[in-house]
């Protein structure tokens, strides 16, 4: 070759690079199958399912939420086994939702900078770990430190969920994908009470056998992610691939944009903590959602699986909608069964409260319990897609100051609802509660209606529709120097 250029050849493509550019741009080509987007249909639903089980075992809504639902359901075998007080036994399930909660602050942007997969991982099997102290426990004070660990190992995968579906579907596609995560959470939550209830009822096995099959279907997931789990995270990828192509070629000129005027590791942290509660403090579309979706988890807590089916089956009908109504409403197409649920919502806790009496049919409280859990069900996929449509590469860090609402709300519900009920009678502590859902009706019907807007003024959406127009989402950071960029 010639003074001036550079050759380089990958296995599907050949580029002539000029040597004065100071960087060369490692981008995907079009169609290119190591791009998360382009994996093939198998690759893409065993990642999907692998995450829906993730989801199920955590209790992020999924074995981890069936580990939140059974541990509840065993209370009684555990209070005669160890001793304790019921108070003592409900902070293990506060202290879940707090490292849930909190977790993810900086967990899922470690995953959007570092990369998905190792974060996986090491999560789940860090949470394994921690469901076998919890079945070893002697006292109930090792089970409340083990339930803070499974919640702070729990969170640190689940977090994840949703940035993975988004990095490896089109916006189009991922109402299938989603609705399966939610229903296989929401789900796993009666699943996991049933299952826990007859194991803990034995007085052959009792509570200690729910923690140990709960480490057995967790290990079975750990071996799962370390053979079938592919990295997703595109930046990650590319950074890879540039490194590759630096030790094949000797030019230390070629970078991913995640390369270029890569932070340092303080920096790294710094961002990983706070871009989360930015996104809760700063972005109205992340506050109102994790408002509405706080207070319904809060009232899930303390209620809790036929309504998780009639809401998959109404979430099949937003798709059609969203495909119909995208190129009109863009991503506010995603929240007509929203605004659907915001109604339905209060009506069917004022149903429950009303009739959930022994002088009425059983019929018409169940109407009205399962009418709730399918407006919880939409509202709770729903916030996953429009926040993951709006914030793209970082939905992660978008559902994680969501998630910190949401579990927030789930440690403060059970310590003072029985105190509550117990003041204000169970239909007028309900009532309360519908009333509340009532002043939390117009979240998605405004956002309806002036979401684009108010996308408009958000300094962080308006960074991700630039990079989107100039075909680099996995970076917001430019280089100050000239760069040349090259497919491969």
């Amino acid at each position: 070759m010639g003074d001036t250029s550079k050759c380089i050849i990958s296995p599907s493509y050949v580029t002539h690079v000029p040597q004065e550019q100071e960087f060369i741009l490692i981008k995907f080509r079009e169609g290119d199958p190591r791009d998360p987007k382009n994996f093939s249909y198998v690759q893409k639903w065993t990642i999907t399912l692998l995450c829906c089980a993730l989801g199920a075992i955590t209790g992020y809504l999924g074995f981890y939420s069936a580990a939140t639902s059974s541990y509840s359901i065993s209370y009684d075998s555990m209070m005669k086994d160890l001793n304790c007080t019921r108070l003592q036994a409900t902070l293990g399930l506060s202290l879940y939702a707090v490292g849930f909660g909190v977790v993810p602050l900086i967990s899922s942007s470690f995953g959007e900078e570092c990369g998905r997969r190792p974060v996986y991982i090491m999560s789940s099997v860090l949470f394994f770990l921690a469901e076998v102290m919890n079945a070893l426990a002697p006292n109930i004070q090792t089970v409340v430190v083990s339930r803070a660990l499974q919640g702070v190992f729990a969170a640190c995968g689940s977090s994840l969920i949703g940035g993975s579906i988004a990095d490896i579907w089109q916006p189009h596609e991922r109402g299938l994908p989603m609705s399966m995560f939610a229903l296989s959470s929401l789900f796993s939550f009666g699943l996991g009470s049933a299952f826990g209830g007859l194991i803990s009822a034995s007085p052959h096995l009792g509570w200690r056998w729910v923690q140990w099959v709960h480490a057995m279907f967790t290990g079975a997931f750990v071996l799962g992610v370390i053979l079938m789990m592919s990295e997703t995270r595109s930046s990650i990828i590319l950074a890879r691939i540039a490194k590759d192509t630096r030790k094949m070629t000797g030019d230390p000129r070629y970078r991913s944009s995640a390369e270029i005027d890569q932070p340092s590791m303080s920096s790294l942290i710094k961002t990983s903590c706070t871009r989360p509660l930015y996104f809760l403090f700063t972005e109205p579309i992340v506050q109102s959602f994790s408002l509405w979706i706080g207070f319904v988890w809060g009232v899930v807590y303390c209620l809790f699986d036929v309504g998780a089916l009639i809401g998959f089956l109404a979430n099949m009908y937003q798709e059609t909608l969203y495909r119909k109504n995208f190129p009109m409403k863009g991503q506010e197409a995603r929240l007509y069964m929203a605004c659907v649920a915001a109604v339905v919502l209060p009506v069917s806790m004022f149903i429950y409260a009303w009739t959930a009496s022994s002088n009425i049919p059983w019929i018409a409280p169940l109407i009205g319990l399962t009418a709730f859990m399918s407006g919880v069900f939409i509202i709770f996929q729903v916030s996953f897609l429009y926040l993951a449509d709006c914030y793209g590469p970082y939905a992660s860090s978008a559902q994680a100051g969501s998630s910190l609402a949401r579990n927030m709300t789930a440690l403060m519900f059970p310590l003072f609802t029985q105190q509550m009920f117990a003041g204000m009678t169970y239909k007028w502590g309900l009532t309360l509660w519908a009333l509340l859902a009532m002043v939390m009706a117009p979240i998605p019907w405004v956002l309806f209606f002036y979401g684009s807007k108010i996308r408009s003024r958000s300094k962080v959406s308006r960074e991700i529709l630039e990079a989107e127009r100039d075909g680099d989402i996995t970076s917001f950071v430019s280089s100050p120097t000239e760069e040349k960029s090259m497919q491969v």
